[in-house]
């Protein structure tokens, strides 16, 4: 029959085109693109641009599932305009659920709705009602707070401060109006929460990580991070991986993923690296913000310092790639999306549970502000818990433990119990006059003292000095000890004059540990590569894997022998890896190759009274290029 080679001709061009308009199925997670309502009525209203912006971005990044919104500041789509675009989703296999940005008004300054006022009550709970008619999973992105003080809030906060006023009235809120007006609508819908990445000061706008988990059926994450510098927030960049352990830790098992956008970042490394972090914190499901954005040319930004090192996120290998998926458009923002999760994907499988070094951040708490991210960032890693993690043999306390009335007595239990518990000095500052006295005795200083060298030695005598001529100007608040009570492990010393950057005080049959953080947390960053080491020394002594290197180079460990080294750093960096005695070889999964033990040095102090934990490792050495990782198992 004539016809039949011409069918076969076409069904082989049909089969080859939508290949290529089909990026390959990723393993280890699943994606989703978030679509803001603006873009869910243009496509509405232009069928054909929707059928080629698909094709753009399912060639480059495999889409399994979209989130189309309903409303935002105001924009309400109707029900042709929902119906109609899930249709063409679900006709192509993508699972498809609604979102909500329950945002009054979005540009510039974000202005909440009153949820005093009887007529934004009502119109919150019909938007809820009305997505729920649609579908049976919803998003709400992360608007759903309150900001206002019209009149109205004025009168119903009464005598109670805003943090309780807000935690109360949303609380209230979400109960009595979003999920209620859902599920009148819909009996079986799922309504999810997004918390952004700004979660030290949640309470004051309501967020209430404490109640709101148990209310809404799970929880996803903001961990787009962004720029550190020039955005107003100062996120520094661990906190993507590290925001989606903490809200893991919260719900279990019921954080459902990891939301990025492509806002504020100088380079496109930037964006390549919240990606990668979000899944490296094991997020089943990673969330592009938005539709729209990933049509976006790239642009490579200020990455000229690194541009020709082949680094984790190779811009020459990216276009390389974008021109074997197929696609006929030039390279664009779904591009970098795809090849940065798939240099990830791969490893992904060969990493087991996320482990850290145990923290504790009490419920609706404040103080030193982000600062289990910068832990993040000199190579602390951090697994951060609403509850006190009393079976931890080293927990690390921030200022935010204050807001824990019993907190002295859970640091005494631990330390009767033979474990280590590391405090801050904002946490020892919080806590003078409060008990702490109880367990050493020292003195916050109002001097501030701004160090010219670093001195390390475990005990009595003359010390070791850190790198001569390094860290200088940093201004750290002056901790006064008592002399053969505590000591000073690391210190500074300003024309003479010393500052403990690291004291021990021993109690019961535990250790306290002091660590004095800088009045300017960024000039943890300036501090030299031989102070972090003698730091880390003792915070990680009972850890599985320490590094020895500069500040910002992350670690990422996993409790199956591997581990994840990242460098957020504009040069390459020489790295050691302290591993346990006997460890015969590392492996680099990212590239294949062994590596074997450096000949292990004398234990640096032990010329002067004392041998530091952390010494007698297996330690290999290696080089991590710029804003790239390295994943290992050992």
């Amino acid at each position: 029959m004539p016809f039949v080679p011409a069918l076969l001709a076409f069904l082989t061009y049909t089969a080859m085109a939508f290949a290529a308009q089909s990026a390959a199925p990723h393993k280890n997670f699943h994606l989703a693109v978030y679509i803001p309502v603006s873009i869910v009525e243009h496509m509405h209203e232009d069928p054909q641009w929707l059928e080629d912006s698909w094709n753009q971005i399912n060639s480059e990044v495999k889409v399994d599932k979209v989130y189309i919104e309903s409303y935002r500041s105001r924009e309400l789509a109707d029900h042709q305009t929902l119906e109609q675009v899930k249709k063409f989703f679900t006709d192509r296999g993508v699972e498809v659920a609604g979102g909500i940005a329950y945002t009054d008004r979005e540009a510039g300054q974000f202005r909440s709705f009153s949820y005093t006022d009887l007529k934004d009550r009502e119109y919150v709970k019909n938007v809820a009602a009305l997505t729920a008619r649609h579908f049976d999973e919803i998003i709400l992105d992360d608007f759903f707070f309150n900001s206002s003080k019209y009149d109205s809030d004025i009168a119903a906060k009464g005598n109670r401060s805003w943090t309780e006023f807000r935690l109360q009235t949303m609380d209230q809120a979400a109960r009595d109006l979003v999920i209620a007006g859902a599920r009148s609508a819909n009996p079986k819908v799922k309504v999810v929460i997004k918390f952004p990445n700004w979660y030290e000061h949640f309470q004051a706008n309501g967020f209430d990580l404490d109640k709101e988990p148990k209310m809404f059926n799970a929880i996803y994450t903001g961990t787009e991070t962004r720029d550190p510098v020039a955005t107003d927030q100062h996120l520094q960049q661990y906190g993507s991986y590290q925001v989606f352990r903490y809200f893991e830790n919260i719900a279990p098992g019921r954080n459902l993923g990891g939301w990025v956008d492509t806002y504020a970042i100088r380079d496109i490394d930037r964006y390549a690296e919240q990606l990668w972090d979000t899944l490296f914190a094991k997020a089943p499901e990673l969330t592009l913000f938005n539709w729209n954005l990933l049509l976006d040319r790239v642009k490579p930004g200020e990455r000229s310092a690194w541009a020709d090192q082949a680094t984790s996120f190779d811009y020459d290998q990216m276009l390389k790639w974008h021109q074997q998926s197929g696609s006929s458009a030039a390279p664009n923002m779904a591009t970098v999306a795809g090849y940065s999760v798939s240099e990830v994907d791969h490893v992904l499988g060969e990493l087991g549970h996320p482990i850290g070094v145990e923290c504790y951040k009490p419920y609706q708490s404040l103080g030193e502000d982000f600062l289990h991210d910068y832990f993040g960032m000199i190579g602390i890693p951090i697994d951060l818990h609403p509850e006190f993690p009393n079976r931890a043999d080293t927990v690390l306390l921030t200022q935010s433990a204050s807001f824990d009335p019993g907190i002295v007595d859970k640091i005494k239990t631990q330390l009767k119990a033979g474990k280590k518990v590391v405090i801050t000095s904002g946490l020892l500052h919080a806590l003078l006059g409060k008990g702490i006295e109880d367990i050493v005795e020292l003195r916050y200083s109002e001097h501030k003292l701004v160090p010219d060298a670093y001195f390390t030695g475990f005990g009595a005598g003359s010390g070791m000095q850190l790198e001569p001529g390094a860290g200088q100007g940093i201004l750290f608040p002056e901790i006064l000890f008592i002399t053969n009570d505590a000591w000073p492990l690391v210190r500074g010393t300003a024309r003479g004059r010393g500052v403990p950057l690291l004291l021990m005080d021993r109690y019961s049959k535990g250790i306290l540990y002091v660590l004095t953080i800088p009045d300017n947390l960024n000039d943890l960053y300036s501090l030299p590569e031989g102070v972090l080491n003698a730091i880390r020394s003792y915070v990680l002594a009972d850890f599985p894997v320490r590094l020895d290197a500069p500040a910002g180079i992350g670690l990422l460990a996993y409790d199956n022998n591997s581990f994840v080294v990242q460098s957020f750093l504009d040069k390459a960096a020489s790295v050691s890896a302290n591993l346990p005695a006997g460890t015969a070889k590392l492996n680099n999964i990212s590239t294949g190759e062994t590596l074997l033990p450096a000949a292990e040095p004398g234990p640096p102090q032990a010329q002067f009274g004392g041998r530091a934990p952390g010494s007698g490792h297996a330690r290999f050495t290696f080089s991590v290029k710029p804003h790239s990782f390295v994943v290992f198992r050992y």
